[in-house]
């Protein structure tokens, strides 16, 4: 048997470590946030955590009590060998987990809807809406409203909700602003959507939560919350370089793989519809797949800017070529009938098509 005193003078430098390193996170960006959304996400994981430690807490307490009380060297503790129910004891176990897990259903109901990603936030203040897109590796953000792209860099007022329009020209990344709170994945082919309020001026990190490549240590960047005047200087100040992002600007960046950290990189003007031209590059043939676009925005620049219809008609004008070079005679039905299938196939592809493109 192990005497108490010499097993406790030898833990407690242990446990005092341990202490310390779990508090040196207590000033981590997600348990200091700096705008509502992270605000609420706080609490959230806070009252999760507690719900759970009054069940963790008093079961690790209790086990080590029993452990030690009947032990085999203590002759004064009551044995029952035979002992095997007790209607007092299941009711205590199985009430106070039930409460606890409908209390938890309750609260994650609620905050699911209330803290969703794409539902806008309530301001009298009109957002600040920016596109951002996952290239290898850094960030490439664009101000629609404002004609302006920034590289591993935002600016934005403080108080004022953030309409983010998230996707990717490479492959799947994560966005990510701790101080803010929420992330969401950025994909190509895809827009997700995200919304963030900061209620503090300062600067915040950001970065790609999930592995991405070679260069996904380096992939950070700076969201810098000031008041309005700043921003408006901040705008000034980009608006007078004399770089403009279009096509050709976004395929050298993109072709631009960086493996140690982008400089920021300011844009004084930018191409019109350019994040919408990332998304539709990635869909191809299948624009009827997936989410709902408007086929304007999808179409491409050349011959790759054919729309389903164009693809259609082809199609029925091919099966009705097809058709009229096979023979049909009296005696001969299934060239007819293959004239006739034809149709049928250019049809069916053409309602599916449409059917499909919700």
């Amino acid at each position: 048997m192990i005497p108490l005193k010499p097993l406790g003078r030898f833990l407690r430098p242990g446990l005092l470590f341990a202490l310390s390193v779990f508090l040196t996170g207590c000033n981590s960006a997600i348990l200091n946030p700096k705008g509502q959304i992270g605000h609420d996400e706080k609490t959230l994981l806070i009252t999760a955590t507690v719900l759970m430690l009054l069940v963790v807490v008093p079961v690790i307490i209790m086990t080590l009590t029993f452990a030690w009380k009947y032990r085999a060297t203590n002759t004064k503790a009551r044995y029952e060998p035979k002992w095997s129910h007790s209607t007092a004891i299941e009711v205590v176990v199985w009430s106070i987990p039930c409460m606890i897990v409908l209390v938890l259903a309750v609260l994650t109901w609620r905050s699911s809807h209330a803290l969703d990603p794409y539902r806008p936030l309530d301001s009298d203040k009109k957002p600040v809406v920016i596109e951002a897109i996952s290239l290898d590796w850094k960030w490439l953000f664009i101000y629609p409203e404002e004609n302006i792209a920034t590289v591993n860099e935002i600016t934005f007022p403080v108080d004022t909700p953030l309409n983010f329009k998230i996707t990717s020209d490479s492959v799947m990344n994560a966005f990510f602003i701790p101080h803010l709170g929420s992330m969401i994945y950025s994909m190509t082919a895809m827009e997700t959507k995200l919304h963030l309020i900061a209620n503090e001026t300062g600067e915040f990190p950001g970065m790609s939560s999930h592995y991405s490549g070679a260069g996904f240590s380096k992939m950070h960047f700076s969201a810098h919350s000031v008041t309005e005047a700043e921003y408006q200087q901040w705008l000034t100040k980009v608006r007078a370089e004399s770089a403009t992002l279009d096509k050709t600007a976004f395929a050298a960046l993109v072709a631009e793989k960086n493996h140690d950290w982008h400089p920021v990189t300011y844009y004084g003007t930018t191409e019109a519809g350019l994040f919408d031209w990332v998304i539709a590059k990635h869909m191809g043939d299948n624009q009827h797949y997936g989410m709902k676009h408007d086929h304007k925005a999808m179409k491409h620049d050349g011959a790759e800017g054919e729309s389903h219809e164009g693809h259609d008609m082809q199609a029925m004008s091919g099966a009705h070529d097809d058709a009229a070079k096979l023979p049909v005679h009296a005696d001969q039905p299934a060239a007819a009938d293959a004239a006739h299938t034809a149709d049928e196939h250019a049809a069916a592809g053409h309602a599916g098509h449409d059917g499909s493109g919700e």
